[in-house]
């Protein structure tokens, strides 16, 4: 009979360099990026989120230039739009992903078509959803690219569930969500739609990688981009397989391709899970984390999974926005800062465009984190170098509990 391998102990600060490291963090920001060095980015990413919210940038910018001070917003335009490299689709929420990875989204396809199929929704009105899909693809066919306003005469509600969207809109959305449509643009943060013959180039739409290969792919990458996950951590980077999927996975694995480990907490206690069989090698090459202070977007890859965050950082982060005004522990939407290999605190800040500067409405720093004036002036650099991200000229101090920050 042979015994288990010996898990292989990760100390807390290796853990959290080795993480800020697979997920970019651990390079100087100030270099220059072209559209080869932004998709590169990406790919080591795995994908960039996407969302609507502007209160300083929209989190798939601010996501990219925390890590490339030399990012610019065209550059992501170009490769999904024009290049065609990017896709725009969803793994745990709406992402721009390699298009390279095109064909293992041919499952989530069947998945979404099953879920929406079956779906009270789908009951209720397929009999009017059935003559509107025929109107979309039709026009989609003989017009070319769509958006959902190009469909006059029907009422969209502004909640943005599907079970609320005209039969024209959740057309669209079917398409979309099952390989038959893809998103060729935004215009402003509207989706356009079109045949995914057109927009996805020919060589990623005729690849069809057979069950096993997608879940081979989909553990092994995400455990890749994480440096040391759990089954259920690995299963939620692409929200591609079930965690049932990925501990059947990883039990299927050799000590060629994977290694299990332990991953001590912030806390002192060990989680078990698993790392690629060169992580030894990893973590002798990890470098320190570049000094300075960072603002990270709240859908920020090492910020989104929460019980990961808390679990090696020991910081509570929660998004608020959706919290009722008088329940909220900071504001509607605030952002985490890193420095170095530790989060240090949060503020709230917005663009104010009308006075072309960024306030700072508020600053928390976490507990044991000493208020120095160098700390100060490099939140404040931070800020401004986000403000000519953005085109604003200048900071300002609104917060009203706090006394003013020094001057630089």
């Amino acid at each position: 009979m042979t015994s288990s391998p010996t898990p292989l102990p990760i100390d807390n600060r290796a853990a959290r360099r080795l993480l800020l490291w697979s997920q970019g963090l651990a390079e100087p920001p100030r270099r220059a990026m072209n559209a080869a060095d932004t998709l590169a980015l990406i790919e080591r990413l795995g994908f960039v989120q996407l969302d609507s919210v502007v209160t300083l940038e929209r989190a798939h910018h601010m996501i990219l230039s925390a890590r490339a001070h030399g990012y610019r917003r065209p550059l992501l335009a170009r490769l999904h739009e024009r290049d065609r490299t990017l896709f725009e689709n969803w793994t745990h929420d709406a992402s721009l992903i390699p298009t390279r990875f095109f064909p293992f989204w041919r499952r989530r396809f069947a998945d979404e078509r099953v879920r929406m199929t079956t779906s009270r929704w789908w009951a209720d009105r397929a009999a009017d959803f059935d003559a509107a899909l025929i109107r979309v693809r039709d026009r989609l066919v003989s017009e070319g690219p769509l958006m959902a306003r190009h469909f006059d005469g029907e009422r969209e509600t502004p909640s943005g569930g599907w079970w609320d969207w005209t039969p024209s809109k959740m057309a669209l959305e079917f398409l979309w969500r099952t390989g038959e449509a893809a998103i060729a643009g935004r215009d402003g943060f509207q989706k356009i739609y079109d045949l995914t013959e057109r927009v996805i180039p020919e060589a990623h739409r005729t690849d069809v990688p057979d069950p096993e290969a997608i879940v081979d792919w989909a553990c092994s990458s995400a455990l890749g981009r994480l440096g040391a996950a759990t089954p259920g951590e690995i299963a939620a980077f692409w929200d591609l397989v079930s965690v049932a999927e990925a501990k059947a996975w990883t039990a299927a694995q050799g000590r060629e391709r994977i290694v299990p480990v332990t991953v001590e907490g912030a806390d002192g206690r060990r989680t078990a899970g698993f790392a690629p069989a060169d992580i030894e090698l990893r973590l002798a090459a990890l470098p320190d984390p570049p000094p300075g202070l960072r603002i990270l977007s709240p859908f920020d890859p090492v910020i989104r999974d929460r019980r990961r965050l808390w679990r090696l950082f020991g910081f509570d982060y929660r998004f608020e926005a959706f919290t009722p005004a008088e329940k909220r522990l900071y504001g509607y939407y605030v952002f985490p800062l890193l420095e170095g290999d530790r989060f240090v605190g949060r503020i709230d800040a917005k663009a104010v465009r009308p006075d072309n500067l960024v306030a700072l409405n508020g600053l928390w720093w976490e507990a044991g984190v000493r208020k120095s004036r160098g700390r100060n002036d490099a939140l404040l650099r931070e800020l401004a170098r986000i403000g000519r991200f953005v085109g604003l000229e200048r900071v300002e101090d609104r917060r009203t509990d706090a006394s003013p920050l020094p001057e630089t």
